[in-house]
């Protein structure tokens, strides 16, 4: 059986934009749980990937960050600005598949909207 490569980029292709070239991705229902807790920054260019996933807590992080959330096909269902640490909670995003979780200010230049394309690759 062949092994599906994991992506590691995330882009906007209808403008070319380049979101994250790292895309950390957890394995494990564990890691998905912790994803970004305790860390103390997300540099630029990086991201993390979480499937399956269609809601965040901010318990625990240090940082502010920006959710993007994104049903089976990459689409964007809902996009969430500086969701603030410790405070910040989204229940559920109906519809979504899976969350990229950004640095801070990294989605608003683009002015995205649900429905639009993200590629994964």
């Amino acid at each position: 059986m062949a092994r599906v490569p994991r992506p590691s980029r995330l882009l906007h292709p209808a403008t070319g934009t380049v979101l994250a070239d790292t895309l950390e991705i957890p394995r494990t229902f564990l890691g998905r749980g912790i994803g970004l807790m305790f860390r103390s920054r997300l540099e630029p260019g990086q991201a993390m990937l979480i499937d399956p996933c269609n809601g965040i807590h901010m318990l625990f992080m240090r940082f502010p960050i920006d959710a993007l959330f994104l049903d089976r096909q990459d689409r964007v269902k809902k996009i969430y600005e500086r969701v603030a640490p410790w405070i910040g909670v989204v229940w559920l995003v109906l519809g979504a598949r899976k969350v990229v979780e950004l640095p801070a200010g990294t989605l608003g230049p683009l002015k995205l909207k649900p429905g639009d394309q993200m590629e994964l690759a």
